[in-house]
């Protein structure tokens, strides 16, 4: 939470603040992802008009997310760099004359959101029958047709690679 009085009361007035993020969960609907490492940010607040304020700043997160083939944990900085214009009525991060920097930070962090997370380029992924992870080591299902039945057909795709 941060005390925008000073700012709101001077038009025109611009203020930089450094400021400590007490998240420690990025919480979405797809999932929680918990906040490994977080550094001061900063902020730059400036009354634009009577209604309008301008908010820019920079935040780092480290943030641990799911290999997504392998499901081990991966640390992965997120570079959330807000550039907002709020209406000081209608918004959802300012209550009065404080400013939840958290839920800001929150929302923001969907916008710098990896689309995918590996632990590394080449990761293998995890056995679709057994579950080993195969980064680990081949496993004794590997080559074992799943269908008795489909031993055939599979032997037709195994010499034939490009169909």
């Amino acid at each position: 939470m941060l005390d925008l009085t000073e700012v709101i009361l001077n038009e025109g007035k611009v203020i930089q603040y450094e400021v400590l993020i007490e998240l420690e969960v990025l919480s979405y609907r797809f999932g929680d992802f918990r906040i490994i490492q977080k550094q001061p940010g900063t902020l730059e607040i400036e009354k634009k008009d009577e209604q309008k304020l301008v908010i820019s700043g920079a935040f780092d997160l480290d943030v641990e997310f799911p290999c997504a083939r392998c499901l081990k944990s991966v640390s992965r900085r997120l570079e959330i760099r807000p550039e907002l214009e709020l209406d000081l009525k209608e918004n959802d991060y300012i209550e009065g004359y404080i400013l939840d920097v958290d839920q800001l930070i929150h929302d923001e962090a969907l916008l710098v959101w990896p689309e995918r997370v590996l632990c590394q380029d080449d990761c293998k992924g995890l056995c679709p029958k057994c579950g080993r992870d195969l980064n680990e080591g081949p496993c004794n299902c590997a080559d074992a047709p799943s269908d008795p039945r489909m031993a055939k057909i599979l032997d037709i795709f195994s010499n034939y690679k490009e169909v």
